[in-house]
């Protein structure tokens, strides 16, 4: 296993900044794929009529990501087991029929996600090349017991972007930098970068995130996707590379809320891993209906949330007068009086948490880790600066090593300041005030441009963090394009909503019809 270890580690550090000095050379042939935005409803019906089998299925995809992934760098490996594992299914349909909707359905999983197989888990980061994880993530352990393939792992922002504050958005050392399809020059936002892109460009039925503060909802909205960050506790964290156990949550990153629903199904479920699950056993598809906007309260968030980006504003405005069309009650402003106000605490959580829980994961590790600490991972790091830290630094994991246990008394303050001001000051206070079924904004503006100097851009105005402090549910969907780059809007609810928030989500969706799939062009276009 050393030896195999020592192999891969060579080969990935040797390539990966080579390939990052050279741009991608755009191509329009584009989309004659069998597969291109078919749900998985679509894909069911075809495998139960005999057109598709889960083992062409999966072929099909494969053959995309070859094809078409030279562009955006999405996926980091794929399953060098899928086609067998797609072959047992086929068996299985035969003799015993499907297990449910995600029988031979391919899924890309995000690359801090273990599987427990003959690919990586990584965190897109060379010090955990060659690492054993004891065991699959739960949420892995569902998606196999419900006969998903899983077909590969996706590239991210490295350490889920918690490594430096400049970083840029769905770079790795491990992988390089993950474009936007739908203008290969913008970024693809992150963390789950590789998630959003492979969802958007149809390199999978279904892509799986996780987000700490952002980093389901915001590459979801830049790659025209639907993203679900569940609330905390609904699904288990368990065998996922942590920031913090009070943000961290595993969601679906995908093309349609019906599919999110699905897949957010399979997800959820109670672990004795991470004793934050708890008992839910809701099917997200039971609820689904085209008329739920009607007659629902649905609050507008302004403050903070709008006047950043113009062209932002038009599109979510739009998206609210296609709501009230449909039937709901607009209360405009609704505002989150607290937004803004604990994002200095926010990062003093995250700070203490993300010492604490990798310390856990990285000791939990199979033999030949390279890495036990974030001491280690750190001095790594300083020992690997050529292919690790060629453009940014990890000033976020210095300062977290800086950090105490987690009895301290300024950890234990900040933490009570977030869950007051963003929970019961914040979303709550707001939803009850005006007895609400919702709060929407928009989840974020349009990509800015690929800065690997400077790191990430953007116009400002992200309204992810009330719902990643308070460990709230948020939708985001798509709601329209800004000179082809595409803009969502995020309905914002009270824990275990999900149900809620996936039905106004769809009815929205299924009136305005938003989304379209990327050209993978080289920049954006002003014609």
């Amino acid at each position: 296993m050393e030896s195999r270890r020592q192999f891969v580690l060579s080969g990935i550090a040797a390539g990966a900044t080579a390939l990052l000095r050279n741009a991608p050379s755009p191509s329009h042939a584009q989309d004659n794929f069998d597969l291109a935005e078919l749900t998985v409803a679509d894909l069911q019906a075809g495998m139960q009529s005999g057109r598709w089998t889960a083992r062409s299925i999966a072929e099909h995809y494969l053959a995309r990501i070859d094809q078409v992934d030279k562009q955006t760098r999405a996926v980091l490996e794929t399953n060098p087991d899928a086609l067998h594992i797609a072959d047992t299914l086929d068996a299985e349909r035969k003799t015993k029929g499907p297990r449910g909707p995600l029988h031979g359905i391919p899924v890309l999983i995000k690359d801090n996600i273990a599987t427990a197989d003959r690919m990586q888990t990584t965190a897109g980061s060379l010090a955990l090349v060659g690492s054993l994880v004891p065991r699959d993530a739960f949420i892995v352990t569902r998606l196999r017991a419900a006969g998903a393939v899983i077909l590969g792992k996706t590239n991210l922002s490295e350490w889920a972007n918690f490594r430096s504050t400049h970083s840029s958005s769905g770079w790795s050392g491990r992988g390089g930098q993950t474009r936007n399809p739908y203008a290969l020059d913008r970024t693809p936002s992150g963390s789950s970068s590789g998630s959003g892109v492979a969802a958007a460009a149809n390199l999978a039925a279904l892509t799986i995130g996780t987000e700490t503060d952002g980093s389901i909802l915001s590459p979801a909205s830049c790659n025209s996707c639907v993203g679900v960050k569940p609330t905390i506790g609904l699904v288990s964290r368990a065998g996922i590379v942590p920031i913090s156990h009070n943000q961290d949550t595993a969601g679906p990153i995908v093309r349609s809320v019906r599919d999110a629903a699905v897949l957010l199904t399979v997800l959820a479920g109670v672990d004795p891993r991470d004793k934050a699950t708890k008992p839910k056993g809701v099917d997200y598809t039971a609820g689904l209906d085209a008329n739920a906007l009607r007659g629902a309260r649905i609050g507008v968030a302004r403050k903070h949330y709008f006047g950043y980006s113009w062209i932002t504003d038009k599109i979510v405005n739009e998206a609210i007068d296609a709501m009230k069309r449909l039937g709901a009650i607009i209360i405009d402003p609704a505002e989150i009086e607290t937004a803004g106000k604990y994002d200095e605490a926010e990062l003093e959580v995250l700070l203490y948490d993300f010492k604490a829980d990798l310390n856990a994961y990285l000791a939990d590790l199979g033999p030949g880790a390279q890495v036990r600490t974030l001491a280690d991972v750190i001095a790594f790091n300083e020992a690997h600066a050529d292919t690790e830290m060629p453009y940014f630094r990890q000033e976020q994991m210095v300062a977290a090593q800086a950090k105490g246990p987690l009895t301290s008394p300024k950890y234990l303050a900040a933490l009570a300041k977030c869950h007051q001001m963003a929970r019961t000051d914040g979303i709550d206070h707001t939803m009850t005030l005006h007895r609400l079924d919702a709060i929407v904004a928009p989840t974020g503006g349009p990509a800015s441009p690929i800065d690997l100097v400077d790191g990430d851009g953007g116009s400002g105005g992200s309204s992810t963090t009330p719902t990643a402090v308070s460990g709230y549910p948020a939708v985001t969907v798509p709601a329209g394009y800004a000179f082809g780059l595409p803009v969502g809007v995020s309905f914002m609810g009270r824990p275990f909503s999900e149900a809620k928030l996936l039905s106004l989500a769809y009815a929205f969706e299924q009136e305005t019809k938003v989304r379209r799939p990327p050209e993978f062009k080289p920049t954006v276009s002003f014609a």
